[in-house]
């Protein structure tokens, strides 16, 4: 995963650490890979919700092929998971999927990309055999004397590609406008529940599938009728969590704090500072390519796994 880039349309803030749904854009693209053998993130150290192995291209800063370069010395799997991380909408069925398209396609495709809803390539949201990748890394390198500044087209270019139409998971964060709009989304379009289901195990640090249907008519059934969705829910969650732990009341009282600060987090993002775009920001800087780091229009240079 790459997650490293200047973030110009941003004003330099660190994008990856950026909150969506209470989780930072780093923690929703890792939840999405969760099932990956080994994942290596590019970019600078941050916390994690999860473990990962850290590397970091030289220089820093040197744009996306010379990341996917740095990433790949620290695996040795078939089939190497390549995402930016700044994607609030990719779900793990949409990384599976990827991947078996993959193994579908055999010997003849060296990598599926994700395609946007304009029938644009996405090369940082794509599965690719590694062996391929490491082979046209190598050669460019040696025909331009370094990865550093150059285009992901220039790899994308050589390998026989298949594609995945998706509607919404390459959806990516480069403004302000985009991180608003992401926060919007999983607040309005019926999702909102499912979101924060998600946010909540993952701070509780519990894997459990919720039948929030019957869930929510338990609750409506003990409230003669009156339903507060997400109350009973996370208490349920926070109580299965100090189950998890051995039970007590410092365990409760634990969890319940952390279930607090994040439905605090939560509602500060339609508050605090970052909810709308801060002036002066919501374009980008006079003379900078799309996304940073001197890529082409449609590529993305700054984040990968």
């Amino acid at each position: 995963m790459l997650a490293g880039g200047a973030a110009g349309r941003l004003g330099g803030a660190d994008k990856p650490a950026l909150s969506v749904g209470g989780r930072t854009l780093l923690d929703r693209v890792l939840g999405a890979c969760a099932d990956a053998g080994d994942t290596v993130v590019v970019g600078p150290r941050r916390p994690t919700a999860r473990a990962v192995r850290w590397a970091r291209e030289q220089p820093p800063g040197g744009g996306p092929l010379a990341a996917l370069a740095a990433g790949l010395r620290h695996t040795a799997a078939a089939t190497t998971l390549v995402l930016s991380a700044d994607l609030p909408f990719l779900r793990a069925e949409t990384v599976r999927s990827l991947l078996a398209e993959v193994v579908r396609g055999g010997s003849g495709v060296e990598g599926v990309l994700l395609a946007d809803p304009g029938g644009r390539d996405q090369p940082l949201v794509a599965a690719y055999r590694t062996e391929p990748l490491r082979r046209e890394l190598a050669l460019l390198a040696t025909e331009y004397g370094s990865l550093s500044g150059l285009p992901l087209r220039l790899l994308t270019a050589e390998l026989s590609l298949g594609r995945l139409p998706h509607p919404d998971a390459s959806f990516d964060c480069d403004t302000w406008e985009d991180v608003a709009a992401a926060r919007a989304r999983i607040r309005d379009d019926g999702r909102v529940l499912d979101e924060w289901i998600t946010a909540a195990k993952a701070e509780l640090g519990i894997d459990l599938d919720v039948d929030t249907t019957a869930l929510l008519d338990l609750a409506r059934d003990a409230a003669h009728g009156v339903a507060r969705p997400a109350a009973p829910l996370t208490t349920f969650l926070v109580g299965y969590a100090a189950a998890q732990r051995g039970g007590g009341p410092e365990a409760v009282a634990e969890l319940t704090r952390k279930a607090v600060g994040l439905a605090r987090r939560w509602a500060e993002e339609a508050e605090g500072p970052g909810g709308t775009a801060p002036a002066g920001r919501s374009g980008a800087a006079p003379g900078e390519a799309a996304g940073g780091q001197g890529q082409q229009p449609g590529d993305k240079a700054e984040e990968s796994e």
